[in-house]
């Protein structure tokens, strides 16, 4: 399993030619506490960098995009009813849709922890 990550602050959990995709712990930090968040339907094609979801916080909205091309497997439901879970745990149970990988290379040009943590020191 490998996580990578986006300069907009996503992340995708990789497993075989899955990923798992939600917004990292720095992104929920900066937007405070999140009250809505628009999921994106299931079955649904996306190009890498297309806006996929929204979260809306106290402070303001945040879209949420593709850090790879592919076609959405499913979605958080427990957001649905319990948006908070991003804040308390957004990389375990707030993690927002799982994707089917289209291109693998698209995930060479995203960061590693190391790099990303650089960006957000």
């Amino acid at each position: 399993m490998t996580t990578k990550f986006t300069s907009d602050h996503e992340y995708i959990r990789v497993e075989g030619a899955v990923g798992t995709v939600g917004i990292t712990a720095h992104a929920q930090e900066q937007l405070g506490d999140i009250v809505f968040v628009e999921l994106p339907a299931v079955g649904k094609k996306v190009k890498k960098g297309d806006e996929v979801a929204v979260v809306e916080s106290v402070k303001a909205a945040s879209e949420i995009y593709a850090p790879v091309s592919g076609t959405v497997l499913s979605v958080n439901e427990a957001l649905t009813d319990d948006p908070g879970l991003i804040n308390q745990d957004p990389a375990g149970t707030g993690w927002m849709f799982t994707i089917a990988i289209d291109t693998p290379a698209e995930l060479e040009a995203l960061m590693d922890e190391t790099a990303y943590a650089k960006l957000t020191a």
